[in-house]
């Protein structure tokens, strides 16, 4: 019987740490697949109706989003966010859009990882900003010049451009620390898509109750079999 447990919970905590490097990984690139059904722009970048996916990428500055082909081998583009924030977290990947002008297509303003009440909203081109921030009335993150290289990307200066096209500092405008309550700002309703929570903490709490219970089994056989003997 002590041995049966033991066997158990190493199994158990072997699987759970088998599993542990690609739960860590997707939490800590955030990569999710996403379905557009009509073309989106995100910063700048047009995306046709098709299945991409979001990753952070695996970089020093965790405000670069790096989006894939739906078979995660191509890099479409690479884009720059700053920190969005929200009241409470949701079990879902969240989705933000901002108003846009008529015939333009539809702009993506944020993305939230399901659990996260941080998400990141993304940063446009000057010349796409203007035109988001007249059409919803709300300041619009931008690159202060017009970048296509991704390493100058990453050093542009960025700034806010408020709906009557005037440039401010970024810091004056936007919310990019957290503050106790939240503070909000109008947004538009979020498109939610579904995301499957990890057991992993599950099968790791059995696989070690399992051990300790069979090490302590082992240690009470063993004192018993002593006192018997003496």
């Amino acid at each position: 019987m002590i041995k049966k447990t033991l066997w158990i919970g190493i199994a158990l905590t072997v699987f759970g740490f088998v599993s542990a490097p690609s739960a860590r990984a997707d939490e800590w690139t955030k990569s999710t697949k996403i379905t557009f059904s009509q073309p989106v722009d995100v910063a700048g970048h047009v995306l046709v109706a098709g299945t991409y996916i979001f990753k952070m990428a695996d970089a020093n500055d965790r405000h670069i989003v790096q989006i894939f082909s739906a078979d995660g081998k191509k890099v479409i583009a690479t884009v720059m966010t700053i920190p969005d924030y929200r009241l409470t977290a949701t079990d879902k990947t969240v989705m933000k859009f901002r108003e846009v002008p008529a015939g333009s297509p539809e702009a993506l303003r944020a993305w939230f990882y399901p659990g996260r009440r941080i998400g990141e909203e993304f940063i446009y081109p000057k010349h796409r900003a203007r035109e988001l921030a007249k059409a919803s009335k709300v300041v619009v993150p931008a690159h202060e010049v017009d970048v296509d290289d991704d390493k100058a990307l990453v050093a542009a200066p960025i700034v806010a451009v408020t709906p009557d096209e005037k440039e401010v500092p970024v810091v004056a405008a936007i919310q990019t620390t957290p503050v106790e309550p939240v503070a909000t700002v109008a947004r538009n309703e979020p498109a939610q898509l579904p995301k499957t929570a990890s057991t992993l903490p599950f099968f790791i709490a059995i696989g070690i109750a399992s051990l300790g219970l069979a090490f302590g089994l082992a240690a009470f056989g063993k004192r018993t079999a002593t006192a018997l003997l003496q």
